[in-house]
């Protein structure tokens, strides 16, 4: 088939490649524009432009696509399909109607339930036993299409991290088999209960609230893991906790206040329960082991954390 790719970011990768292995004709690829990154702030292109780029495919990287210029330039790609994952660009109608067979879209996560920017995230945040992938046909509203084929994957301890890279394989594999036979996957639409939207992810929100139970903050801990991370602040440093365990309900003292640094192994109390982390980063530094970091830095129990 006659493709036009549209993605942007790590978890738009595998699907592209998926593509060009399976032999269709990525006609062009588009992509948001290069960024600053990195410490020179230097303009970066995204990870689905330098694949794309390496690839030898033509990469576009309009700012938008509502102006009539950039939708006749997509018309004329005459392209069978759209296939878009994680673009970051709101498609308009003219767009959607392009292709022959309009446009199809890798979602991460089981429609209707988190529809949004960050399904990942918010799928570990709330509890959800299981998660996956959909391939959903575009329409005009916000991940409202019907779905054409979807996989499922359990949540089990994953962080977001490796929950986006397997959700990112599964949506690949799965493209490629509706795109073979499209008439064998027609599109469902999706139920009518169960909505639910996936906000984006700001910063602050992955500031740890040791007001949660210890459920919730190890929770956060792996869906803000790894962007933006979860952290703390203690002595007007910024700590990033990238792992931690539950402390067994029979381990946890009762009574102390949320926050509090409760032995030498760095446990902290939270509302109820403690978590113990395994995994933690200081500002400028790598990621390090809890008793490395106690070698260097020392954290007496009684340490109420900011």
């Amino acid at each position: 088939m006659r493709i036009i790719f549209m993605g942007t970011p790590d978890f738009a990768v595998p699907t592209l490649d998926a593509l060009v292995a399976a032999g269709h004709d990525v006609v062009a690829v588009y992509s948001q524009p290069p960024r600053p990154a990195h410490r020179g702030k230097k303009e970066t292109p995204s990870p689905v432009h330098a694949r794309a780029a390496a690839l030898g495919l033509p990469v576009l990287t309009p700012t938008s696509l509502r102006n009539a210029q950039a939708q006749a330039e997509f018309a004329a790609h005459d392209a069978d399909v759209a296939v878009v994952a994680a673009y970051g660009l709101i498609l308009p109608q003219a767009i959607l109607d392009a292709p022959r067979h309009g446009c199809l879209n890798v979602h991460g996560s089981l429609l209707p339930r988190w529809r949004g920017a960050a399904p990942v995230q918010r799928a570990i945040l709330a509890g959800d036993a299981e998660t996956g992938v959909g391939i959903m046909q575009m329409e005009a509203g916000l991940d409202t299409g019907p779905v054409r084929l979807e996989g499922r994957t359990p949540i089990a301890g994953k962080t977001a991290g490796e929950l986006t890279t397997e959700l990112a394989q599964l949506g690949a594999r799965l493209m490629v088999d509706v795109l073979a036979d499209l008439d064998s996957h027609p599109a469902v639409a999706q139920p009518e209960d169960g909505i639910t939207y996936a906000a984006k992810i700001s910063k602050d929100e992955a500031r740890l609230d040791w007001n949660l139970s210890a459920v919730q903050v190890e929770r956060s801990v792996r869906a803000f893991n790894p962007m933006p991370g979860a952290w703390f602040e203690m002595g007007g440093e910024r700590f990033k906790l990238l792992a931690a365990d539950v402390v067994p309900p029979a381990e946890a003292p009762v009574g102390m206040a949320p926050g509090t640094i409760l032995d030498d192994s760095l446990t902290i109390a939270c509302n109820p329960g403690a978590i113990r982390p395994t995994l933690i980063q200081r500002a400028g530094r790598g990621a390090m082991g809890v008793a490395e970091l106690l070698r260097g830095f020392s954290i007496a129990p009684g340490t109420r954390l900011d």
